[in-house]
């Protein structure tokens, strides 16, 4: 099975309701980790700034990931207006890079 791993940055818009963020995040998790191609989902928040938080995802594939952004639940956080993605990276194993160029 083939695994699409990302992490992302996001953090809390000015203005924002921390606490909205923190309860609308946390159904977000819960929900997203039902979703069909959804392997992980996790959300952290950093422990200095509590406006920032770190989202560890891992997806059947691409196209999982594309699909949790067209589930309800997801665009109804987003609609929320609450955070805003500070980075992405998408992220594979420890060598993958290397080992595919000496192929």
């Amino acid at each position: 099975m083939s695994k699409y791993f990302i992490s992302a940055g996001i953090e809390l818009k000015d203005g924002a309701s921390l606490q909205e963020a923190e309860s609308g995040l946390r159904l977000l998790a819960e929900q997203t980790q039902s979703e069909p191609g959804c392997l992980l989902f996790e959300i952290r928040q950093n422990l200095k700034e509590p406006g920032k938080f770190t989202l560890w995802e891992c997806w059947t594939d691409r196209q999982a990931l594309a699909d949790h952004f067209e589930a309800d639940h997801t665009r109804a956080y987003l609609a929320r207006d609450l955070t805003e993605v500070a980075y992405i990276e998408e992220l594979g194993e420890i060598g993958q890079l290397t080992s595919k160029s000496a192929a």
